[in-house]
């Protein structure tokens, strides 16, 4: 499991358009990267809502948010139209970046077990350190805890 202080594993993925999206593209301003089980769902279709209700406070202190899961950049599309979401949604059908920041865990409803995507949200400095985990949040409040961590 990853740790604060360290740095960001390194990612390049498809975002919704097919476009390559890296961390490294972002060095010099905050990145909130985070990991959702499934788009169209209730609980990431709330999560995301929050985020991009708050993209203009985050905008303004120049950060930027990026939502990932396993979901299929044409999934991605629909559900960014649909929501009209205003930051990147990559897509990590293979786990790669899933696993390497290490959210693909065992997860149990009612009482089955099963491997999944657990909601977990990172906070990268400018320098691609690690300065802030959040796991299993809740959809409603993620994006305001960010903010709150961020000063505001």
């Amino acid at each position: 499991m990853l740790e604060t202080g360290t740095r960001a594993p390194a990612f390049t993925l498809p975002d919704q358009d097919g476009n390559p999206v890296s961390l490294a593209d972002f060095a010099g301003k905050k990145v909130v990267l985070y990991f959702y089980p499934k788009d169209n769902t209730p609980g990431c279709t709330r999560q995301a809502q929050a985020f991009a209700a708050a993209c203009g406070q985050f905008q303004s202190m120049g950060v930027q948010v990026i939502g990932v899961s396993r979901d299929s950049t044409a999934s991605h599309r629909k559900f960014a139209q649909k929501y009209a979401l205003p930051f990147p949604l990559l897509s990590d059908p293979e786990l790669a970046v899933i696993q390497a920041y290490g959210v693909w865990q065992e997860k149990k409803l009612y009482g089955k077990v099963s491997m999944g995507v657990v909601r977990t949200t990172f906070l990268i400095s400018e320098d691609g350190v690690i300065e802030k985990i959040m796991s299993r949040v809740k959809p409603d409040t993620n994006a305001q805890e960010i903010l709150a961590c961020l000063g505001q």
